[in-house]
């Protein structure tokens, strides 16, 4: 059993940078895929992030490539997503999802584990 607990999000202006941690709960926890979902206002959940249980891979949507990074410390069983030159269409609900990884790491599994209660990130213009 894996809990997923996010924080770090807040209310910034346009071109600033936060960081959101995922921490987990369980002894297993580097045995599982990272992934980071974003839920805008009204709209469809979209995956932004993904990292692989020994952060060898990682993966980013095109919205956020370049600007947002990916990155796990699995000592603190955590989780993060550095997120820089936030735009006001990053804002949205962010959460954070585990998929247990048995051997290749899929940016895009058929089914997640575990999900966290989100954080909302908000930018303003």
């Amino acid at each position: 059993q894996v809990q997923l607990v996010e924080s770090g999000g807040g209310l910034v202006q346009a071109g600033d940078s936060l960081r959101l941690s995922c921490a987990a709960s369980g002894r297993t926890f580097s045995s599982y895929a990272i992934y980071w979902f974003r839920q805008p206002p009204g709209n469809e959940r979209e995956r932004v992030a993904a990292i692989s249980w020994s952060g060898t891979n990682t993966y980013y949507a095109d919205s956020v490539k370049g600007r947002f990074t990916i990155s796990r410390d699995n000592a603190k069983n955590t989780v993060y997503l550095q997120m820089n030159s936030l735009k006001a269409e990053d804002t949205a609900v962010y959460y954070c999802a585990a998929t247990y990884q048995d051997r290749y790491f899929s940016p895009s599994p058929p089914k997640y584990d575990y999900w966290g209660q989100g954080t909302q990130v908000t930018v303003s213009s």
